[in-house]
């Protein structure tokens, strides 16, 4: 994103908005303003979308935001919409098959908390969780649609859709009928978290009592936009992640989180001119209910 960038893309959302007749309520304006921003500078691979509506009518306007987006700047052009069962996501299409590539590849560590232990471990190879193996396949999957040098047959369909339809809806949501792996742990991976909750679907009671009965670490992102005002602009969540708390005792100081700031910091560096600062906050939790 060139340094003008930041108010043309503004701009840009601003029309699209006004185009869809869309009102979204001024906290949720912001949030939409945040997560297009990180996308269009390559911060976030994928966001989630559970603000300004309700499914199908957030997907319908979220495709409508689009198109007009598109229309207006080439700024919004690698950016799609995509649902996965009830879910839906904005994603950058060369941002998220970069992360794939990676994870494939195994260039790229994440680590996975498996839930279904009690007390809950963190694991580096996902194989030897109960559900390791399927959650590799569901991976190959999205490689074989977002990645250029997937050669599948039953999926050429999905990557043109993705490459040449740009204001289409991308649905895979059948990817999810016939695997074991939960919805939770599939968001771990695409909102691009270096730590993911894993654990299959025949086991999710025992997710929810395993955080709901322990303390958790609250791994928050922080962002300010730069502003020509001589008015501070105001710190904004670029993205947030738990972990348990016996499992991430350091805080910040954790290996694995230090290399992960550690490669946000190289995404900022190529974006400073819209992000002024990137900062990292640990938080404890005391137990409390968790919905998943």
């Amino acid at each position: 994103m060139e340094a003008i960038g930041m108010s043309e893309t503004l701009r840009v959302l601003d029309s699209s908005l006004s185009r869809t007749n869309w009102r979204l309520k001024a906290s949720s304006k912001r949030r939409l303003e945040t997560d297009i921003l990180a996308l269009c500078t390559g911060m976030r691979p994928v966001i989630m979308i559970d603000y300004g509506g309700k499914m199908p009518e957030l997907r319908d306007r979220l495709c409508a935001f689009l198109k007009f987006s598109q229309e207006e700047s080439s700024i919004f052009e690698n950016l799609r919409v995509m649902v996965i069962e009830d879910m839906i996501y904005m994603i950058c299409v060369r941002e998220l098959a970069e992360l794939i590539k990676l994870t494939i590849n195994k260039e790229l560590e994440l680590y996975f908390v498996d839930l279904e232990q009690d007390p809950p471990k963190m694991v580096t190879e996902v194989e030897k969780i109960s559900v390791g193996a399927q959650f590799v396949s569901l991976q190959k999957l999205f490689f074989s649609v977002f990645c250029d040098d997937a050669t599948t047959d039953d999926v050429s369909d999905c990557r043109l859709r993705v490459n040449n339809q740009p204001s289409d809806f991308i649905d895979l949501s059948h990817f999810m009928q016939d695997t074991p792996v939960t919805v939770p742990t599939l968001n771990g991976w695409l909102l691009g978290y270096p730590v993911v909750y894993i654990f299959g679907k025949d086991h999710i009671q025992d997710a929810v009592y395993n955080l709901s009965t322990k303390s958790l670490n609250l791994f928050n992102i922080f962002v300010r936009r730069n502003s020509s005002s001589s008015k501070k602009p105001p710190q904004e969540e670029l993205m947030s992640f738990s972990v348990p708390y016996e499992l991430s005792i350091d805080g910040d100081n954790e290996a694995w989180a230090e290399a992960f700031l550690a490669r946000m910091k190289v995404r900022w560096e190529n974006c400073k001119h819209v992000w002024g600062t990137l900062r990292m906050e640990v938080n404890a939790t005391y137990p409390q209910a968790i919905a998943l």
